[in-house]
């Protein structure tokens, strides 16, 4: 797909939508299939955080795969950009604001976008160990995400996964035959979000107080784990694997509550917030498609005051 260029000051359209994942996607095709004039703004690849999802059993229309669900998204904006309302725009959104007769997205190369409203879609970013207090990495202990785990880096081999987020239900299934031994540390606080691989063979719980990693010769890594009454243990792990959770990734001007969400509530009424960036609990793709879908019906329907 190609980019075309964003409207200016002096062109407004009547919805801007930034961010190309499900929810903004949803929001753009609603928008188009009214006969309204879209500008979607995406600084990756459409689709790009679901691509990497390796399988999604709970999403409807057969999709099987992330990458089968992003190139259908991708798919969705071609088709609606054939219809001359629909535009797309790749750039970083910096800010978002919102006037009385109008919203504005700034990019981060200086473009300013102009609509009638605006839909912010740009979800969530994964936490690293630099994001958590629980988790102390030494220097050089330099670890990947567990949803970019390939199959055959883990095969046969003792991997440590830090944190218990519900990617790790999701990895397991996408590779119901990978042969590995997952040690998952977490905090006791996120023990509820255990229940979906505790009966996996491959799984072994380790609820803590913290942890910390260090590199051993030849690449290999020593996990010391703290539990709450003060005990502790060793193991020795061959891959150390994140998979803490996420954290809004909202661009500024938006308001947000004390964990960085961004409730439709708390913004101006030509700013309307879908999916993931709205609250923990929206971040279900199929409650984000339909989210999108929502926003985008508001400026249809003129209920912007």
């Amino acid at each position: 797909m190609t980019s075309t260029p964003g409207s200016g000051a002096g062109r407004p359209v009547d919805l801007l939508v930034v961010g190309a994942g499900p929810a903004g996607v949803a929001a753009a095709m609603m928008a188009a299939g009214l006969r309204m004039r879209v500008t979607v703004v995406e600084a990756d690849a459409i689709g790009s955080k679901v691509a990497a999802i390796g399988a999604l059993e709970n999403v409807p229309g057969g999709w099987t795969t992330g990458p089968e669900l992003a190139a259908a998204l991708a798919g969705d904006l071609d088709r609606h950009r054939g219809s001359g309302r629909l535009a797309l725009v790749h750039g970083r959104a910096t800010g978002v604001t919102a006037h009385g007769d109008r919203a504005e997205v700034t990019l981060a190369d200086g473009r300013l976008l102009v609509g009638a409203a605006v839909v912010v879609a740009t979800g969530v970013t994964m936490l690293t160990t630099d994001d958590v207090s629980w988790v102390e990495a030494a220097e050089g202990s330099r670890t990947a995400p567990l949803w970019r785990a390939a199959p055959e880096r883990v095969a046969g081999r003792e991997v440590a996964v830090l944190g218990a987020d519900r990617p790790l239900g999701t990895w397991l299934r996408s590779h119901p035959s990978t042969t590995a031994r997952f040690h998952v540390l977490h905090p006791a606080s996120d023990g509820y979000k255990t229940e979906e691989v505790a009966d996996d063979d491959r799984v072994r719980l380790h609820p803590v107080e913290r942890a910390a990693i260090a590199r051993l010769p030849g690449g290999a890594h020593r996990v010391t784990a703290f539990h709450r009454d003060g005990t502790g243990c060793r193991l020795d792990a061959d891959v150390v694997l994140t998979n803490l959770g996420s954290r809004p990734a909202a661009p500024k001007g938006l308001a947000a509550d004390a964990d960085g969400y961004c409730p439709q509530e708390m913004q101006h009424p030509r700013v309307l917030v879908a999916g993931d960036l709205k609250g923990a609990r929206m971040q279900r793709i199929a409650v984000a498609i339909g989210d999108g879908a929502r926003a985008a019906l508001t400026p249809y329907y003129g209920s912007l005051t």
